[in-house]
């Protein structure tokens, strides 16, 4: 009701904004959640673009009585981001960094930048800063402030708070408020000024300056020494300054607002101190013990060495790693069956004093007798390993089934000497509900992020959720500790605030809330008057759920449904370029949440979960949702939760058309194949029409093709054709092994060279050649949604290939879309599901294939050309998803003096249809133009590109003029 009645508002404020404000019921859904187990639907969602639109919503919250939900990039664990209001997104547009002062060592950041982002800016200063989540390349400034976060080098570099030197604000009333350091006489003459910012310093004065009430804070506050410590506002900090105390700290409002949630004002601009890049080499020693017991013995000894992290995973962590593909390299430090590991970092200026320094530390290790093994990384080994550990709380949500990890008593913190009775306590507790306690996170900082095992879509386990972090709240209490370490109070944990200070201390801080923001405007229902933490939870307890049907095989995460929940909201799917990857391209285009793999497995839950219609598909909302989605499959592997929103895009196309029909381009494109081989048959006539300019502006208009496209030619014979000719000119002699050759519908009317190339290269390398008749791939009928004709086609090929397909006799392709069909797709197509895995399990892209044949000796490096060449190579997005690059490293790298480098390149941005469609082709070259060209274009003339993607290649060429080549053609073209 209320929506409606705003509406003709929320039009208005639409219209003043420079920035944009969207009311419609997609962008509400997918700012009803963040990172945390909460969800409420906003009335609006706003991209503010200056200042002056912030002070337009702040006016408008006063106007119309609502609330303004400030939002970054919605990691947050503890409900932060979610609320009724408007969530107020600055991630699009204040992202700017503003000024770096190399003397001072400081640098000035809008709220929407990354941290990592920064850091990189940061390097040819010599400056960084300090805090590092496990959430860094996707984590925003304004969010760390917020939360008062710190991360995995807190014990080295401090938290958030100690580095925040300026804040500028807006407050409640629309006034620009600069929050600095003060000195006594400053400070007072504030207190003189006849505005809100006045009455705040006025409040905070009359509030504190009591000897008693100070008293009152130091008694009931947590420990001092706990520096990870957010605990509502944090008035225990401002007490030491000179303004309360005989110190001669200067008094700063940053120190409030640094963990404030936005419940106080709204910053705009941040001043942080940095710190200098002063050691360069690195050591981590990864103790490995048999008990948690052991693992926290050992922790008060290790700090005595002078760590910059010391960071702990438990079993379950490590568990959830060994079967995430990404992660898999990055296990192979583990030695046997740890029950925890502490990873701890030391520095020095070189890698022999690091090594010294590691030494040290496990000499006292041994000493200890605590530790079982202690292996030592170094370079991009340690790279890995953090890797592991940072991938950890979105591989805790892979768990199959409804029962998850949940954030409520993760963030808990205590003095160091009281760590091991604290966790000792806590298990016995946890034991008392049946549970098996997760550990894991920042031991060397006394915070372990401990969640229990509940399935919150049951009210008996809502009951729990509330019980065990009650338990836990007067457990931490009795330590003395913080419940709320660095990721904040939020909805979660705020209820407990008053428990944990006393009530005297936490009225000061409603007194507080209410002076800074006597409209209530700013977050409501965070730190101050809560909502209770066991409602408006992201699943509706003891809901019957629907049934929903589906054509693709969604078993192994138990339906559709479930796996849309795997993604927990941890946003992954929003790093950016520069920190590598391919996860997701659209998003790293449009820098719009709606096109973030998040925003799409959130919407489509959402509308599974809640719609009335019949086919629950069946709503605009999710074509838009999934418009941009390339199918990269990246999430598939990138993604800690590995969400396949693949897949998911390819079901929903499938059920919309249902409803909706299938339009005449997408028939097109799902059928090119069919299409290929009538203009195969007179390839003349054919590729004139697809050449000339006049004639395929005309096509292209007609078929919706954008008009800046080049239109693939076809071959002048197919594959299959010219092979009969081939097989009968082959000498049978004893080859090394017989193979199969995919002969995938690109390679057969399109690349029919590239076919020549690799059956020249493995007839001359001494393997026979198969080609057997089978169906197309099915690639283009998934890119449509056309599931059906997909399910005929993953049929008929492994009706063909089931009884002759084994470890002697693989079957190998050249186009990596169309051969991983077989190791992905198909297992959720094909009716023989028996026999499709044991397919998949001896099917190699053609570079596997060759590698495989390099490491055991078949193939040789004195069989190619000795010339040098400098060669750079982009893989496909699904090779690097499914299988993986180094495959066509090691091929390239065959000949000796050849040089390969890969380019560090995400999705080329073409993705079959995708580039070529006119809607789409813009969006398409910024994906592009990331990485992938300039590389190119900074290439020299007589570098060789290579692309093992048919669709790769055409972007190359469309994008930067140049002529990429299959490894296999090169590789070929090298033999002597």
């Amino acid at each position: 009701m209320k929506i409606m009645v705003l509406t003709p508002h929320l039009q208005e404020l639409q219209k003043s904004l420079v920035g944009e404000l969207f009311y419609d019921e997609l962008m509400k859904s997918l700012y009803a959640t963040d990172a945390s187990v909460y969800r409420m639907l906003p009335l609006a969602v706003a991209y503010p673009k200056d200042k002056e639109d912030i002070k337009k919503l702040i006016a408008f919250a006063r106007k119309h009585k609502t609330f303004l939900i400030p939002r970054t990039a919605g990691t947050s664990l503890a409900g932060q981001c979610v609320g009724t209001g408007i969530v107020v997104d600055v991630s699009k547009y204040f992202t700017r960094i503003l000024d770096v002062n190399e003397k001072a060592q400081t640098v000035t950041v809008q709220p929407g930048v990354v941290r990592d982002a920064l850091n990189n800016y940061l390097k040819p200063f010599g400056l960084f800063f300090g805090p590092n989540t496990s959430t860094s390349n996707r984590c925003m400034i304004g969010g760390m402030v917020g939360n008062n976060s710190s991360g995995t080098t807190s014990i080295k570099y401090g938290v958030t708070r100690d580095k925040v030197v300026e804040l500028h604000t807006i407050l409640s009333d629309g006034s620009e408020v600069i929050f600095n350091d003060l000195s006594k006489d400053e400070f007072h003459k504030k207190l003189k000024k006849d505005s809100l910012e006045g009455k705040i310093y006025k409040s905070i004065y009359s509030e504190l300056l009591s000897e008693s009430v100070q008293k009152n804070i130091v008694d009931n506050f947590p420990k001092p020494e706990i520096h990870r410590r957010n605990t509502g506002y944090a008035i225990d900090e401002l007490i030491h300054s000179e303004v309360f105390s005989a110190s001669d700290i200067p008094f700063n409002m940053c120190e409030l607002l640094t963990g404030s949630e936005g419940t106080l004002a709204f910053t705009t601009q941040i001043k942080l101190k940095l710190d200098k890049v002063l050691t360069k080499e690195s050591v981590l020693v990864l103790a490995h013990f048999s008990s948690i017991e052991n693992c926290l013995n050992a922790i008060e000894k290790l700090m005595e060495h002078d760590l910059f992290t010391c960071e702990m995973m438990d079993k379950t962590i490590l568990d959830c790693t060994r079967h995430n593909k990404t992660q898999q390299e990055n296990r192979k430090f583990i030695e046997g069956d740890p029950k925890a590991i502490l990873m701890c970092e030391v520095k020095a200026d070189t890698i022999s004093e690091a090594n010294l320094k590691a030494d040290a530390l496990i000499n006292d290790l041994i000493k200890t007798k605590l530790s079982y093994a202690y292996p030592k990384l170094v370079g991009n080994e340690i790279e890995r390993a953090t890797q592991l550990r940072s991938a950890g709380l979105g591989l805790l949500g892979n768990i199959v089934g409804d029962k998850k990890s949940a954030a409520c008593i993760e963030d808990t913190a205590v003095a160091l000497p009281d760590l091991a009775n604290y966790i000792k306590e806590f298990t016995a507790l946890m034991k008392g509900y049946n549970q098996e306690a997760i550990y894991y996170a920042h031991a060397g900082a006394g915070e372990l992020h401990l969640r229990p095992m509940l399935n919150l879509k049951m009210s008996e386990d809502v009951v729990l959720f509330r019980k065990i972090t009650t338990d836990v709240a007067h457990l931490v209490k009795k330590y003395k500790g913080s419940m709320s370490g660095e990721h904040g109070d939020g909805i979660v944990r705020a209820e407990f605030i008053s428990f944990m200070i006393g009530e005297s201390n936490y009225n000061i801080l409603k007194r507080i809330k209410t002076t800074f923001d006597p409209y209530n405007i700013f977050n409501p229902g965070k730190i101050v008057d809560p909502f209770p933490m066991d409602k408006s939870l992201r699943y509706e307890p003891d809901r019957e759920e629907p049934v929903i049907d589906t054509l693709l095989d969604f078993s192994s995460s138990l339906g559709i449904l479930r796996e849309t929940e795997k993604c927990n909201g941890s946003g992954d799917c929003r790093k950016l370029p520069e920190f590598g990857g391919t996860m997701c391209p659209s998003y790293r285009a449009t820098r719009n949440e709606k096109d973030t793999t998040r925003a799409r497995a959130n919407a489509l839950r959402e509308f599974l979960t809640h719609s009335n219609k019949p086919n629950r598909f069946d709503h605009h909302e999710l074509k838009e949702v999934f418009d941009l989605c390339l199918s990269c499959k990246a999430c598939a592997s990138e993604c800690p939760s590995s969400v396949d929103v693949a897949s998911l895009k390819a079901e929903f196309q499938y059920q919309y058309q249902k409803a909706n029909g299938i339009p005449f381009r997408t028939k097109l494109f799902a059928y090119n194949n069919t299409f290929n081989e009538y203009g195969s048959r007179f390839p003349s006539f054919t590729n004139f029409m697809f050449s000339n300019k006049f004639i395929s502006s005309i096509l292209k208009k007609y078929v919706g093709v954008a008009q800046q496209r080049s239109l693939p030619l076809v071959s002048n014979k197919s594959l299959s054709n010219i092979f009969q000719n081939i097989e009968k000119q082959i000498d049978k002699i004893n080859y090394i092994k017989s193979v199969y050759l995919f002969n995938d519908e690109f390679t057969n009317f399109l690349d029919t060279q590239i076919g020549l190339d690799a059956i020249a290269l493995l007839t001359k390398l001494n393997y026979e050649v198969k080609l057997v008749d089978h169906a197309e791939s099915g690639r283009a009928f998934l890119s449509k949604g056309l599931l059906k004709q997909a399910k005929d086609v993953a049929n008929i090929n492994v009706n063909s290939f089931k009884n002759i397909i084994s470890k002697d006799s693989p079957l190998i392709g050249i186009e990596p879309s169309a051969i991983l069909t077989f190791k992905d797709e198909y297992l959720k197509l094909a009716d023989d599901k028996t026999s499709a895995e044991n397919i998949s399990k001896h099917t190699y892209l053609i570079e596997e294939f060759f590698q495989n044949e390099i490491e055991i000796g078949n193939i040789k490096a004195e069989q190619f050309t000795l010339e040098a060449k400098e060669i750079k190579f982009h893989g496909h997005c699904h090779q690097k998803a499914l299988s993986n690059q180094s495959s066509s490293f090691s091929v390239l790298n065959l000949p000796k003096n050849y040089k390969v480098t890969i380019i560090p390149s995400g999705c080329c941005g073409m993705a079959g249809s995708f580039g070529y469609e006119k809607e789409h082709y813009e969006v398409s070259m910024t994906i592009g133009e990331q990485t992938l060209f300039p590389a190119i274009r900074n290439a020299a003339e007589d570098t060789i590109i290579a692309a093992n993607g048919t669709s790769c290649r055409h972007q190359i060429k469309d994008g930067t003029q140049r002529e990429a080549r299959h490894p296999i053609t090169i590789l070929r073209q090298a033999l002597v």
